[in-house]
């Protein structure tokens, strides 16, 4: 009987539907079309914490996005790392003491001469897979080249050339040449070269790969230069132009021997424990004068300069 009245009520919505869907397409009756008007609620600057919150620490954030659903992509701390170039200077040479002082045909001159050939078997070494890449490399002529290079990577540094710069040093030896010289203006010159430059030391590691091999040769020279470090006001800070000063450096050009395209760049400097200290930058300061009064002038003869007050202090 149930089954008999549920057929019965189905059959009549069908009809009730379908007169009056036909009503409508008779009468032409269209249904009003909903009006969506787009408004900005209250813009909340503070969201209240959630009940139960407050005065709680929130701990263990990871555990509860897990336990909501919520997935979030692990953070991995990389570094990017430049193959072109080495990071350092491996197995760097270390000056014998007194170079450019000590007589060869003295004691000590004798002792540091039998020490730099005990010290060039392992350069000798380098020397030859250094070969094996650059098969144009002798130290001869590498050591006149080395200078020239560099020549042309301080002349680009003092034009501010950076297209030549980076074609001349590595990309370590970048930064090192360039930082703090935004506002300064530099004034160098290579006067003439005392002695000829030599090779004095040769190393050919590998990173990464077992394979990658970079050349690294260290190059003494002994030469005369002019710098002067003027700041952007024009100040004299460092140096002299007219006054060349004997130096003698150590230089070290690297070569990633595996790239067929590289090409031998200054990559840095060696500077030996017993080098004598470094010229004190030249400051300027402003010494603090009277206040004077619009229309009044300075009396630079009568004006006594005030001395600071004694001050106690201790290491």
């Amino acid at each position: 009987m149930a089954m008999h009245m549920r057929r019965t009520l189905v059959a009549v919505q069908r009809t009730a539907c379908s007169t009056l869907k036909s009503t409508e397409t008779c009468l032409d009756i269209r249904q009003p079309i909903p009006l969506y008007l787009p408004f900005r609620t209250k813009k909340r600057y503070f969201i209240p914490p959630a009940v139960g919150m407050k005065g709680k620490k929130a701990e263990n954030i990871e555990g509860h996005n897990r336990a909501a659903g919520i997935v979030f992509r692990q953070q991995y701390l990389e570094r990017p790392i430049n193959i072109s170039c080495t990071a350092g200077i491996f197995d760097a040479y270390i000056p014998p003491e007194g170079d450019a002082r000590l007589s060869s045909l003295s004691k000590e001159g004798l002792k540091q001469r039998t020490e730099q050939i005990r010290q060039s078997a392992s350069s000798q070494l380098a020397i030859r897979k250094i070969k094996e890449h650059d098969s144009e490399f002798t130290t001869k002529e590498f050591a006149d080249r080395a200078q020239e290079l560099f020549i042309e990577a301080h002349n680009a540094l003092t034009q501010f050339n950076r297209e030549k710069l980076h074609s001349l040093v590595t990309e370590r030896c970048y930064p090192e040449m360039t930082r703090g010289n935004r506002y300064k203006t530099i004034r160098w010159r290579f006067v003439e070269s005392l002695e000829p430059p030599r090779v004095v030391h040769a190393r050919c590691p590998d990173m990464v790969t077992k394979g990658n091999l970079y050349g690294q040769v260290t190059i003494r020279m002994h030469s005369r230069q002019t710098l002067a470090i003027y700041d952007r006001f024009g100040r004299l800070m460092l140096g002299s132009e007219d006054q060349p000063k004997d130096v003698l450096e150590y230089i070290v050009i690297e070569r990633h021997l595996v790239n067929p395209y590289g090409r031998w760049r200054l990559h840095g400097k060696i500077v030996p424990s017993w080098a004598p200290a470094k010229d004190p930058i030249i400051k300027t300061v402003r010494i603090p004068g009277p206040d004077l009064k619009p229309g009044e002038e300075f009396d630079a003869l009568n004006y006594e300069v005030p001395k600071p007050k004694a001050v106690q202090w201790h290491k």
